[in-house]
């Protein structure tokens, strides 16, 4: 069967159904085999399009094996979780090794917005969780997402102007407690 095309017959429905239920199988398998008792603390501080993935895919991929997640976003992380900044993270066509465009063109005005067109067409092509989904998945499976309070009076946010869930008034002692207790401890 493929992958590109709809399921077309009651039996390609029937095949997807049976393949999800052994997904959810062998997920199910995995949540009991983790340790349900491990922490992990994250550090997020950079607030571009592909910098806001890996935090909150690894977030909610622990939290989805039963692990206490915090996630603390400081500087330009915190942008991930301003509802209005977080629909226009940007892509940096400068300084990314990865980025199939030469510094020299990547530096001409309007290429930041070629290249996050780009990544964002991929993104939906490839139906990849949007940054949205993303926090609201993390957020219902029970993932603290901190907001840095230094930053938040540094850059003249609004309180309000974060996702709701999303916990501030948090600093750096706090912050330090968390990666302390935490089993596993990320800087992105």
């Amino acid at each position: 069967m493929s992958t590109d095309t709809p399921p077309t017959s009651g039996t390609d429905v029937a095949a997807l159904e049976t393949r999800i239920e052994e997904l959810e199988s062998e997920l199910a398998d995995l949540r009991d085999e983790s340790d349900d008792s491990k922490k992990m603390s994250i550090i997020a501080t950079k607030g571009t399009l592909d910098m806001a993935y890996p935090p909150l895919i690894l977030a909610s991929t622990a939290a989805a094996f039963g692990w206490e997640v915090t996630v603390f976003h400081t500087f330009w992380g915190l942008d991930i979780l301003h509802e209005k900044r977080s629909k226009n993270l940007k892509l940096s066509s400068v300084g990314n090794p990865s980025m199939p465009v030469p510094n020299a063109i990547g530096a001409l005005p309007g290429m930041d917005r070629v290249t996050t067109k780009m990544m964002e067409r991929r993104i939906r092509e490839n139906n990849t969780a949007t940054i949205e989904e993303l926090l609201e998945t993390s957020l219902e499976m029970g993932v603290e997402l901190q907001a840095c309070q230094m930053t938040i009076d540094l850059m003249e946010y609004d309180e309000d102007d974060f996702y709701t869930g999303v916990t501030t008034g948090v600093g750096a002692a706090t912050a330090l407690r968390d990666m302390a207790d935490a089993d596993i401890q990320l800087l992105i």
